[in-house]
């Protein structure tokens, strides 16, 4: 993708540019000189923050009863209770609890600008997601996605009903 030469994302999939977001463009306009984004997050941004940050990008994931969860979805009794409810149904299952809906976690205005930013945040997400699943399960396939609810941009994956490469992928 991407960007238009005004910095912003356009209707054909451009990526918003991090330094047209308002807030980034009011520091680099007091700053002076050539600051960018990195410069914005080197300046605002403490280790802890980078640190939990780097976490949601590559997140630990959880093998259970054949599913595969997101770390901060998984605890034991919350699992079993949807896997019971479900009837084992692992898409179904993974589909439920591997939910991260974006506008819960980045506060932005209710804009187009805003929802441009919760957009690339959860395209971002779900790119790193996939690449993560395919480096921790190399022979399963899975499907990571973006949707748009009324509650803005949703990332969520599944494992593919009979995807795997170079054996089951399940039993790991």
């Amino acid at each position: 993708m991407e960007l238009t030469p005004g910095g912003r994302a356009d209707a054909t999939g451009g990526r918003y540019a991090p330094e047209s977001h308002p807030e980034i463009a009011r520091w680099i306009d007091g700053w002076g000189g050539t600051p960018d984004h990195v410069a914005f997050l080197t300046y605002h941004t403490t280790a802890g923050q980078w640190l939990a940050f780097s976490r949601v990008l590559r997140p630990e994931f959880v093998r259970a009863r054949g599913c595969v969860i997101w770390e901060s979805a998984y605890t034991p009794d919350n699992f079993e209770e949807w896997f019971r409810h479900l009837g084992g149904d692992v898409v179904r299952v993974e589909a439920t609890l591997n939910r991260f809906v974006i506008g819960d976690h980045v506060t932005a205005d209710d804009t187009a600008d805003g929802n441009a930013v919760l957009r690339e945040v959860a395209d971002t997400v779900a790119m790193c997601w996939a690449a993560g699943l395919r480096t921790a399960f190399p022979a399963r396939e899975f499907d990571v996605r973006v949707r748009d609810t009324d509650d803005g941009p949703v990332v969520g994956f599944t494992s593919v009903p009979g995807g795997t490469r170079d054996g089951d992928g399940l039993s790991r």
